[in-house]
């Protein structure tokens, strides 16, 4: 059963009904239904970024992970970490202010610098353990190129996997981009040599983030967070349900 019922989402946020149903099906081919997660949102604020948050484009992830989180989370609230050179805010986007919450925030923030990977997952660790939550959590970060510190990004990604936490990056962007070069190395880190599980994924939604059908985006966000869990829970890192 969804952590948050279809009522609920028709009353609170009728403009996500219809994200929520694609959701669910999705979760359910992954034999996901029924679980308990935490759900984060990590959103690139680098000036190359500008054009996504002009179109749209961020704030649709915003809603469509909030359809998903409501699946899965049942405080109707997914907290976002906004990055460049350093964080640039850690805040909350909630099922009954999504509406143009994106650029109410970024409306509020300075300068946008570059990308500093490592200090976004700090971020999204010291949350995660400050909640005092048991419960796995998938993290969706989103980027448009590699990270400033490629060193201290794989550091970071590697002492996470002992934590009960998915890192799922998207890249905004050219598929074909020399600067998502990382982010596939990243994806395929040794296991055990480097980290004792998998803890991350990596996809394109390519240069229009939209045209991305919200089943595939469903599909593309769960199916290896699935597979990490398996994995997560036979090493003790997350607890059998």
């Amino acid at each position: 059963m969804a952590a948050i019922g279809l009522h609920t989402m028709e009353k609170t946020a009728p403009g996500l009904v219809s994200l929520y149903k694609t959701a669910g099906v999705s979760l359910a081919g992954h034999r996901l239904d029924g679980l308990r997660a935490a759900v984060y949102l990590v959103v690139d604020y680098s000036g190359s970024m500008r054009p996504y948050y002009r179109d749209g484009s961020v704030q649709a992830l915003a809603d469509r992970v909030l359809g998903l989180s409501a699946h899965l989370d049942d405080d109707g609230t997914v907290p976002v970490v906004f990055f460049s050179t350093d964080v640039d805010a850690v805040t909350d986007i909630t099922l009954a202010d999504h509406r143009g919450r994106v650029e109410r925030i970024v409306a509020g923030l300075g300068h946008m610098g570059r990308t500093s990977y490592h200090l976004a997952m700090d971020a999204v660790i010291d949350h995660y353990l400050d909640s005092g939550s048991t419960d796995p959590a998938l993290v969706v970060f989103q980027t448009d190129g590699g990270p400033v510190n490629r060193l201290a990004a794989e550091k970071y990604l590697c002492k996470a996997a002992r934590l009960p936490l998915f890192w799922q990056f998207i890249g905004f962007g050219d598929p074909h981009g020399k600067q998502f070069d990382y982010l596939r190395g990243l994806d395929d880190l040794a296991v055990p040599a480097k980290r004792v599980v998998d803890n991350a994924g990596f996809f394109h939604a390519g240069e229009t983030p939209g045209a991305v059908t919200d089943a595939d985006l469903y599909d593309r966000l769960v199916g290896e967070f699935a597979e990490w869990l398996t994995a997560a829970r036979a090493q003790g890192i997350v607890r059998e349900p």
